[in-house]
């Protein structure tokens, strides 16, 4: 998805890349070397990693995923946009249905492992919206306090795998910092954080108080149990957005995920299904 715009206030939620014509990737091409904007399907890991287990044991899956890089088929019926992608290496087919309705997309997937064994996978969304230091706030699912730190460089969070409390977060300098809050793209940062437990509730937003409007989104936890935050405020390639990941497993790569049992598993021959609803709202 490239864009996203909000008629009545011409907000456009989604990072626009600088480049005037997108360059499409070769598969498993280095994400880095390609533009980071709008919202990107990142499926079935996160960051670079090798399959746990099985008859694809020890096969590599590239950064950000395949399906990035990869051509979908597409068909339209209905006013229902279709998408579908196979993977070159792996027994699955991944299948998305886009609807409009009024102020709300909903997308609705369904993985389906043609295999005979179980297959492990973590899908995230990846979707870089705008922001802006004196008006975006991050809403966070009802009741949730504590994040974990997955940035090994951040400036705030120390090392990886520390927790804090949320939004006020006391940092390594021992001063305090609201983390629902962006800061300005001369900080020169990037974080990344996830709530550290399964969710209780499918729901998160961002508020954008000069226009008076959210965009939120809802997903089913039982299918989509975590969630993910990361802010770019200048410190990764220069860029300034922030996105919120609801994502099936948790800490981005599929191998550790594996290990600690936070990963997603469809059966033998069988489909995972779920969906993620984003809805601009008026407060």
């Amino acid at each position: 998805m490239a864009s996203l715009s909000h008629k009545e206030t011409d907000r456009e939620f989604l990072f626009q890349s600088e480049q005037e014509k997108l360059e499409i990737p070769e598969y498993a091409a280095d994400f880095l070397a390609y533009d980071s904007s709008g919202f990107d399907e990142i499926f079935p890991s996160v960051d670079a990693s090798f399959y746990p287990d099985g008859d694809w044991k020890a096969t590599p899956i590239p950064d950000h995923g395949e399906v990035w890089t990869l051509p979908w088929d597409l068909k339209v019926k209905d006013e229902v946009i279709k998408l579908s992608v196979v993977s070159p290496r792996f027994p699955y087919k991944l299948k998305k249905e886009i609807n409009l309705e009024n102020k709300k997309i909903r997308i609705d997937y369904t993985v389906t492992n043609f295999s005979r064994q179980e297959f492990k996978f973590i899908w995230c969304a990846h979707a870089l919206l705008n922001c802006n230091p004196k008006h975006t706030k991050i809403i966070f699912p009802p009741g949730e306090d504590k994040i974990i730190n997955l940035e090994t460089s951040s400036e705030h969070l120390g090392d990886w795998g520390k927790i804090y409390d949320y939004p006020i977060v006391t940092t390594e300098n021992n001063t305090e910092i609201d983390m629902s809050r962006v800061e300005s793209k001369s900080a020169n940062n990037c974080e990344k954080f996830y709530i550290p437990h399964k969710l209780e509730e499918g729901k998160c937003g961002v508020e954008y108080e000069d226009t008076q409007e959210r965009l939120m989104y809802k997903f089913p936890v039982d299918k989509v149990p975590y969630l993910g935050v990361w802010k770019t405020q200048g410190g990764y390639r220069g860029d300034y957005n922030i996105a919120l990941e609801p994502c099936t497993g948790i800490y981005d790569d599929l191998y550790v995920a594996d290990k600690i049992n936070k990963v997603a598993t469809i059966p033998a021959q069988d489909t995972y299904k779920w969906y993620l609803e984003m809805k601009v709202e008026n407060y």
